[in-house]
């Protein structure tokens, strides 16, 4: 749950919950949130957001190149 005064932002576009629908995560006890144009990004190339979710380490990620 968020606090009434705390924006919502996709961690990696940064566009707001007014302007696009958010889906909420967790990673590493933290809340998160993504939207739908970039919940591809953290599926398929989760390295891209390296700097943007903490915890993340790109050189620790798998890459399937299929």
């Amino acid at each position: 749950m968020t606090m009434m005064n705390e924006k919502v932002v996709c961690l990696n576009c940064n566009r707001a919950d007014t302007e696009v629908p958010l889906l909420a995560m967790q990673f590493l006890g933290k809340s998160n949130w993504i939207c739908s144009q970039c919940l591809p990004t953290l599926i398929h190339k989760p390295q891209q957001l390296a700097g943007k979710l903490q915890g993340i380490d790109p050189l620790s990620i798998q890459v399937d190149e299929h």
